[in-house]
């Protein structure tokens, strides 16, 4: 006989008040209620003026008839605010859910009537449900603390700058290939530049010579704030966290360098409560979307709805781990099954090996347990 759970569920009708904020620009409208299907209280304040919530939800306590000493639940919608105004409820004794806002249920009607308002009220009902025990009618974002948003920063800045010097070589490259022209991006490339000939003979136009001079001196300074920042990195990080020890674990592991076991640490392993495999895949997006309807049934590929910083990094390091690590399991496994086959049965099946990598190294960072036939590096002497 099969046992079936189900969530704890409450019809009991909320004891206190219900507060949505839907956080704008200019300004920011607050929704009130004490249930669903009742008609919400709305006021707008000016964005960024927390003093004018708490005297909101005093007034709304006062009109809805509820004790001053009443609990507040509220909820606001994942954007450009981050998480400060959570901290600021939580603060203020308020019990804050920060929702994904692509999670939310709504109306697939074409042309829906939507407002403010409308978000509001909806929000509101959304809020009475979940707080009656319906964890279905959204998920809501995990709040990392101040110390560990502060360090996902370290990572996040090397990945722009990395960002910023492949535009900068590229756009360089294009450039010299309108006049016909190859040349290295390396230290010499200045005076490779003075020498350099296009398609007739002639040296390279000064209009060009000049633009392409100011994008090398914008490619020297991008590398530099990249050395410098990626040197100072283990100044920025406070060596009592767990992010930390995570960090020195991971960079044990052959294949995984600093970039990587930074961005796991603290992206996801450092700092978040992760309870079974599907979970951490939902988490990165790297799990299977398949669709179903009647007789028609195929496989959308995977879902990309997570932490793309993470799925990113997992896919380079799933190729390096192929390099670095040729005696693991993982790698017999890619190939076994992939090796022989084309391009694109080849970039399918190293996304799979991210996916197994990712479980892989989640296990490892909370049990010990190291990937079968992965190695460690070796000691420095």
């Amino acid at each position: 006989m099969a046992t079936m759970t189900r969530e704890r569920e409450c019809n009991a009708p909320t004891t206190g008040l219900l507060m949505a904020l839907e956080l704008g620009q200019r300004s920011w409208k607050l929704g009130f209620s004490t249930g669903i299907g009742q008609r919400s209280r709305v006021r707008q304040i000016a964005a960024g003026a927390v003093e004018a919530v708490a005297n909101e939800i005093l007034k709304a306590k006062l009109r809805l008839g509820l004790p001053p000493d009443a609990p507040v639940m509220s909820c606001y919608e994942a954007g450009r605010e981050g998480f400060w105004v959570h901290r600021y409820l939580v603060a203020h004794g308020v019990t804050n859910h920060v929702v994904d806002s692509s999670s939310i249920e709504v109306n697939r009607r074409a042309r829906r009537a939507k407002t403010d308002r409308l978000d509001l009220a909806s929000l509101l009902n959304l809020l009475a449900r979940y707080v009656q025990g319906d964890r279905r009618v959204w998920r809501v974002v995990r709040v990392p603390s101040v110390t560990d948003e502060d360090a996902r920063h370290v990572p996040r800045t090397w990945e722009t700058l990395t960002a910023d010097r492949t535009r900068l070589i590229n756009r360089i490259t294009g450039l010299l290939l309108t006049q016909g022209v190859h040349l290295p991006i390396d230290k010499d490339f200045l005076a490779h530049l003075r020498t350099a000939q296009i398609w007739d003979g002639s040296p390279v136009p000064p209009g060009l010579q000049e633009r392409l001079r100011a994008d090398w001196a914008l490619l020297q300074q991008v590398e530099g704030q990249l050395r410098e920042r990626k040197a100072r990195a283990a100044d920025l990080l406070d060596r009592r966290t767990r992010t930390s020890r995570v960090i020195d674990k991971l960079q044990q592991v052959q294949a995984i360098g600093r970039t990587g076991a930074w961005v796991l640490a603290t992206e996801i392993f450092g700092w978040r409560q992760i309870t079974n495999r599907r979970q951490l895949g939902n988490l990165v997006g790297l799990v299977p979307a398949p669709y179903q309807s009647g007789d028609t049934a195929h496989d959308q590929g995977i879902t990309r709805a997570g932490n793309h910083h993470v799925r990113r990094v997992m896919v380079q390091l799933a190729w390096g781990w192929l390099r670095y690590q040729p005696t693991s399991a993982l790698t017999a496994w890619y190939q076994r099954r992939f090796s022989q086959g084309g391009k694109r049965l080849r970039r399918i099946g190293i996304v799979a090996l991210a996916r197994k990598l990712l479980i892989a190294l989640w296990r490892y960072v909370q049990t010990g347990l190291m990937p079968e036939g992965a190695q460690l590096k070796p000691l420095a002497v």
